[in-house]
């Protein structure tokens, strides 16, 4: 009885102990999953810190670049608005010495067309001197004058050369007598009745002479028309 009971005693003994062992080969095992664990999660977070720090410097690396390309565009905006306020100062300055030329220029055609004009008044008087001439000998010559033909000769003598010296300046009478009359050309002062029949409408008189300065009506002829 005490043999079996010892017997007993033993396989109870023996299965603690399997159960003791099997227990602590459990808890060492479940100990090294979690060790391990712990590395694969020390791993992994090293990995993670690696993985930021090197995107830490491509990331400093992009923003530099961007500064960089930045500060490139700032300054090329820069000398933009430079070469822009050198254009402005060049356009302003060009500007100002073509208003200064077109000023000279129009005070120097004013001054040569009142010369011009002062020339042509003083080249015309001249030409009217030797015709003066002509009077003054003219007037001598009707107080001594016997004959009344040679002082008629020395009229017509100074009216053709008067005549000639007109022509010489453009100046040309009109021809009116006997012409249709032209509002153009003529100025009516009066109409009378047309001695024939093809005089209606006619200039029958001319009182006073109209000329042409180079083809342009100088002066307008007052004549009498007939009706």
């Amino acid at each position: 009885m005490k043999s079996e009971d010892k017997k007993n005693n033993k396989n109870i003994d023996t299965t603690q102990q399997e159960e003791s062992k099997k227990e602590s080969d459990n808890n060492q095992q479940e100990q090294q999953e979690q060790q391990k664990q712990q590395e694969e999660t020390a791993q992994e977070e090293t990995q993670e810190n690696e993985g930021a720090e090197e995107q830490q410097p491509e990331a400093s690396e992009g923003q530099d670049k961007q500064k960089a390309k930045e500060k490139k565009k700032e300054k090329k905006e820069k000398k933009k608005e430079k070469t822009d306020k050198e254009k402005l100062a060049e356009l302003q300055d060009r500007y100002l010495r073509l208003q200064a030329e077109y000023d000279n220029y129009r005070k120097r055609t004013l001054r040569e067309k009142m010369e011009l004009t002062r020339s042509a008044g003083e080249d015309i008087l001249k030409g009217l001197l030797p015709v003066m001439d002509d009077f003054e000998r003219g007037l001598q010559s009707i107080d001594e004058a016997e004959n009344a033909e040679a002082l008629k000769d020395g009229v017509h003598l100074i009216y053709g050369k008067f005549q000639e010296f007109l022509r010489q300046q453009g100046v040309k009478a009109m021809e009116s007598q006997d012409q249709e009359f032209d509002t153009d050309k003529h100025e009516a002062i009066s109409k009378i009745p047309a001695p024939s029949e093809d005089m209606k409408g006619k200039v029958v008189d001319v009182v006073q002479t109209g000329y042409y300065l180079n083809d342009k009506v100088l002066r307008f002829a007052k004549v009498v028309v007939g009706e």
